[in-house]
């Protein structure tokens, strides 16, 4: 199981924000993706934060109580991101899932770029091809 590697399940292609882009912006970038959440990145691929639908949500009802539509991501980006490193454990970070609750971590190389994201759903494939391996060997093993 540790040698399930984050890098062999990510999304090498992950939605992402930067600080000035607007609400509309973003909420359109989450409809088309259908992505739930993504890094904020600067001019140089460095993550410098991350938004999720759900903050976006929670300012777009804010904006329409308030009739306040100037928003922008750095605004309301969380600034203390949590993130993994390509060659971290699947294992290890099922768990830090369940018990931080993130539900999409970005994947950042030594240099601190930004590689991808990783989400539940990944590590859920991760595991059910890991189970599908085992039992198909279990199987090979028993009918020699």
């Amino acid at each position: 199981m540790e040698s399930l590697k984050v890098e062999h399940y990510m999304n090498h292609y992950p939605i992402t924000f930067t600080a000035d882009m607007n609400m509309q912006e973003t909420t359109l970038r989450f409809l088309k993706t259908q992505q739930i959440g993504g890094p904020v990145i600067d001019n140089h691929s460095k993550v410098i934060g991350f938004i999720s639908e759900s903050d976006v949500l929670v300012k777009m009802l804010d904006s329409m109580y308030y009739n306040d539509n100037n928003a922008k991501v750095k605004d309301i980006m969380r600034k203390d991101v949590l993130s993994v490193k390509p060659y971290d454990s699947v294992l290890e970070l099922a768990q830090r899932m369940v018990n931080e609750h993130p539900k999409v971590y970005p994947v950042i190389g030594d240099d601190g770029d930004l590689l991808g994201t990783i989400c539940r759903n990944d590590v859920l494939k991760a595991f059910d091809k890991h189970m599908k391996l085992s039992i198909s060997h279990a199987k090979e093993h028993a009918a020699h």
